[in-house]
């Protein structure tokens, strides 16, 4: 087992009703360190007997957290954010050592999630309903926010602390219990939120922490009739199952799936900014972002100049866990598998391999799941890699004329996440986000990089319309409910 930090347990557990504990059959699985590939930690392996006693502890627990007040719920996720602030160093070592960040890169992610959850505590003094008027004499209208109930929440490892706080708190501010189901290559982050979570005074039950695969403890919490609303995060082929499942017994669901995203550097573009904006959006996290900038569209004025001084970028780019690198390993073998295939059959089409292509050799790299940072051209709008989530250190570069031909290309994608366009007419931007096909545009920026109080998902594949978080995220954590009161003023 490789030497680790003593923060994270030799065996990662469930916290059920306030109380950490195995999976009731005993068995574990390894965590590998993305960097060297040995065994971080051993995990929980949870069946179905462990999420219906996990579902059991958020049932039981609901209905008296739903009676606190909504300030009340808010002071408790206030001080849940508190100890994450007095613990964050503690929080991103964890984080580090799970995904192969940076400790830099998990400190910063680390404080967003926390600013999550203040922003979240908040909405305990904001949770509004809305007064209006009847058409009908001596009556009153109003609508009111209930919880929906048992929440059960799926997360990815690519951010994980940043993934839980999204999830978690606004569920919790609402009323509901939760059951959040912890990425398995990121199992001790959702282990040490639990922790903090409790010792932070949060009643037993009203959140549960599960460990374990998606098949064998995401599926039956998914199906499970006592869970009221289900949010993942995850792959649109996943996405598709859990709408189909809880779709059937008619749960609420929220789905934030995956993105080809698309970045337009027009011919009157600040190529230096743009360069490095590229770079940011394909290559930070190893590109194991949802909103990774992977078709970048440059016009043919500029195309060969930008090419260049992509490439020359892409190449100085350090890769490794430390803090003066600009890029770690991706998360596991088989996402790094999956990588080196895409490329190789985009290169047997025709496609055209500007740097990197593979996996990382050398004696530095060669026990960790490093891929090479790749940038790849000569690629048509239909092929499989230019429609295809990789969720890596990938990229492709298309020519095209102009601005109604870079438009078109961008919304030439079943995706429909994040786009950005960089240029300097505010005619061209303006045109960009009224018309581009995506959940969230930006202007002279990255795809990526969502703020605490704004809303966040796609259109098409890349998820079902629903927003998180931001106060958005309350219309998925609560019910409307509409109340009339009639009046008789003989009464007065």
């Amino acid at each position: 087992m490789v030497q680790r930090d003593r923060m994270i347990p030799v065996e990662v557990r469930n916290w059920i009703g306030g109380v950490e504990r195995p999976a009731q059959s005993g068995e574990t699985f390894s965590k590998l360190s993305p960097v060297n590939g040995e065994t971080l930690c051993r995990v929980a392996r949870s069946r179905k007997q462990d999420v219906e006693e996990a579902i059991a502890a958020a049932r039981r627990a609901q209905r008296t957290w739903a009676e606190w007040t909504p300030v009340k719920r808010g002071d408790t996720l206030f001080e849940i954010a508190r100890r994450m602030g007095a613990e964050k160093e503690e929080i991103a070592r964890i984080v580090h050592l799970e995904t192969g960040m940076s400790f830099r890169a998990a400190l910063g992610e680390t404080e967003g999630a926390i600013a999550q959850g203040m922003f979240m505590a908040g909405e305990g003094r904001r949770f509004y309903g809305r007064t209006t008027t009847s058409g009908v004499p001596n009556k009153y209208a109003m609508t009111v926010r209930q919880p929906v109930g048992v929440a059960g929440l799926i997360i990815a490892a690519n951010t994980p602390i940043a993934n839980v706080a999204w999830k978690v708190f606004p569920a919790l501010i609402c009323g509901n219990a939760a059951v959040l189901k912890a990425a398995e290559d990121a199992p001790a982050t959702g282990w040490v939120f639990g922790r903090i979570a409790h010792g932070a005074g949060l009643p037993p039950g009203v959140l549960n922490v599960l460990q374990g695969y998606g098949e064998e403890a995401g599926a039956p919490l998914v199906e499970h009739p006592d869970v009221d609303v289900i949010s993942f995060t995850g792959s649109t082929e996943v996405g598709r199952y859990v709408a189909q499942a809880a779709g059937k017994r008619l749960a609420k669901v929220s789905l934030e799936l995956g993105g080809k995203n698309p970045l337009v550097v027009c011919d009157d573009a600040d190529l230096e900014r743009a360069a490095g904006w590229v770079i940011l959006s394909a290559f930070s996290n190893a590109g194991q972002r949802c909103a990774s900038g992977s078709r970048i569209i440059v016009f043919d004025e500029v195309y060969d100049r930008f090419k260049d001084m992509l490439v020359e970028r892409a190449r100085r780019l350090k890769v490794g866990p430390l803090d003066q690198d600009d890029l770690g390993p991706v998360i596991n073998l088989a996402q790094l598998q999956n990588m080196i295939r895409a490329v190789e059959d985009a290169t047997r089409a025709g496609a055209v391999i500007l740097t990197g292509g593979g996996r990382m050799e050398d004696p530095e790299h060669k026990t960790g799941f490093y891929m090479a940072p790749t940038i790849i051209e000569n690629i048509a709008p239909d092929a499989e890699i230019s429609n295809t989530e990789l969720f890596g250190p990938i990229t492709c570069l298309y020519r095209v004329r102009g601005f109604e031909a870079a438009l078109e290309m961008a919304n030439r994608s079943p995706y429909g996440l994040t786009a950005c366009v960089h240029t300097r007419s505010i005619h061209r931007a303006m045109e960009f986000c009224k018309n581009v096909q995506s959940g969230v545009a930006v202007v002279n920026g990255g795809t990526y990089g969502s703020e605490p109080h704004m809303p966040f998902g796609g259109v098409k594949n890349s998820g079902n319309g629903t927003r998180e978080p931001g106060t958005e995220a309350l219309d998925v954590y609560s019910e409307l409910k509409d109340v009339y009161i009639n009046i008789d003023p003989g009464s007065l």
